[in-house]
């Protein structure tokens, strides 16, 4: 479970009712992607002919760019995830990574398992080393972020720490 069970309305956006604008709801979905991107690799390197994770950042990136509809960017996400429930250790993770990522485009707050996810990728990777790797990869999430949505990222990281399997004690 890597969503709370109350929605935090500062990931919701204004037109529902929360206070997240179209703006950084896209900026989290853009740094979602670059966390999930930079663990692709891990998942490709065991399924190169699996073409579901790729396509899931390509689509969240393509909605950021308002190319593609939510539900396109969701469903893309969904067979990212599909692709992960075959897998195990880190290909299984990155792949969960690209879901979330897609999956932004929908709830926000889903930025936070691509991050999480793309995580225990690396420390999956890493057997002996996990956690200086996830260490080195929870800073290079957080170098990756932009000003505008710093601050609130690092809030939902310290809050949700716990449901994330404890990943961002970077």
């Amino acid at each position: 479970m890597i969503l709370p069970k109350e929605r935090d309305p500062r990931f919701i956006t204004i037109r529902r009712g929360g206070t997240l604008t179209d703006s950084d709801h896209r900026l989290l979905a853009l740094w979602a992607a670059a966390c999930a991107e930079h663990v692709l690799h891990l998942f490709e390197a065991v399924q190169p002919s699996d073409p579901r994770p790729r396509q899931a950042i390509e689509h969240i990136r393509a909605w950021t760019r308002g190319e593609i509809k939510m539900m396109e960017s969701r469903a893309a996400g969904g067979h990212a995830m599909a692709a992960a429930r075959t897998r195990t250790g880190a290909a299984r993770h990155a792949a969960f990574a690209a879901g979330q990522a897609a999956v932004v485009a929908h709830v926000a707050a889903h930025e936070l398992g691509a991050a999480a996810y793309a995580i225990k990728a690396a420390r999956a990777a890493a057997p002996g080393d996990e956690e200086r790797v996830g260490r080195l990869e929870c800073r290079w999430q957080r170098d990756q972020l932009p000003d505008e949505i710093r601050e609130l990222v690092l809030d939902d990281q310290r809050l949700r720490n716990n449901i994330c399997w404890s990943v961002f004690d970077c």
